[in-house]
Order: C-alpha cells, then sequence, then structure tokens
C-alpha cells in the first residue's frame, strides 16, 4: 500500500527499513525521520504522517528496547530535587 505519494513510500517500504534499523542497531530509537533518512526520501507535505506513524506501529521491530525502557522515569526521579534546598 502506498503511504506517501509524495515521495512513492509504501508500507513494505517502511517495513524494510525498520527491520533492517533494527538489525544493525538492536538499541536504537527509530522514529519517522530516521526511515525516510534510511529510505533517501525526506518528509514533503506531511499529510501521510498519521498513515506513516499508524504503519510504523504495526511493525514488531518498533517495540523500545528493554535497556531503554524506563528511563524517563529515571530522569525524573533525578531532576525532582535537582533546586530544592536542604533546611538545617
Amino acid at each position: 500500500m502506498i503511504v506517501c505519494h509524495c515521495q512513492n513510500i509504501t508500507s513494505q517500504d517502511i517495513d524494510a527499513a525498520i527491520n533492517w534499523m533494527r538489525a544493525a542497531d538492536g538499541t536504537a530509537l527509530i522514529t519517522p525521520g530516521k526511515v525516510y533518512r534510511a529510505l533517501g526520501k525526506s518528509a514533503d507535505c506531511g499529510g501521510c504522517m498519521p498513515l506513516f506513524l499508524s504503519t510504523m506501529r504495526k511493525n514488531d521491530n518498533m517495540e523500545v528496547p528493554m535497556t531503554l525502557r524506563g528511563l524517563r522515569a529515571g530522569i525524573t526521579q533525578e531532576t525532582q530535587n535537582e533546586r530544592r534546598q536542604e533546611s538545617n
């Protein structure tokens, strides 16, 4: 199925790019921009983005790697007390 008419990108192209990126680096965060770059293309009008993202989400290799899960919670906990001064 054609997902992006401007750049002639199909759902098969998106899946192949995601699978290739995941095989190359198991810890990479895969974004639409990275998929476009892997295909040697760039976003044009953006009208395809909802379908593009939906197609990406359907790929089994889109899961966040276990080593990267929970990092946001860790950052939040560290910065929560960053500016708080201790009282005596």
